[in-house]
């Protein structure tokens, strides 16, 4: 066998021609280690929204590191077929979550079904913002 390393940004893999595709692991591929990148500084927060406690798959999560000045990291989960960060999004964490999610979800074409995700998305990332400062 070979050995390769997939960047975590380039694991997941978005719908295009192939939606039954969901990684880029190739046939017969196993994921044997997993490196971690040194943690960085500030108050890390993971929320998830389910439709009850039963449920273990999230409507909307937010998964953020938020630093002391307002600054941060930001990742959404449950919004797209993959955990959904824009850098350039965390720019505007220190104007708040709707300017984020304004940026990350710029864009985004959500059905009937699914467009209460999009004000979710933003309500979870300001109780967030909210539990890093306290």
């Amino acid at each position: 066998g070979r050995t390769r390393v997939i960047p975590i940004a380039d694991f997941h893999r978005l719908p295009g021609d192939t939606p039954h595709i969901e990684t880029a692991l190739e046939r017969d591929e196993l994921i044997t280690a997993v490196t971690l990148p040194r943690p960085v500084g500030g108050t890390h927060i993971y929320r998830k929204v389910r439709d009850r406690a039963s449920y273990a798959f999230a409507l909307v999560s937010v998964a953020a590191i938020v630093q002391r000045d307002g600054s941060g990291r930001v990742a959404l989960g449950g919004v797209a077929h993959k955990p959904w960060r824009l850098e350039a999004a965390e720019a505007a964490m220190p104007q708040g979550a709707k300017a984020v999610t304004a940026q990350l979800l710029a864009g985004a074409q959500p059905t009937h079904e699914n467009a209460f995700k999009l004000p979710l998305a933003e309500r979870t990332l300001a109780a967030a913002l909210v539990q890093a400062r306290s």
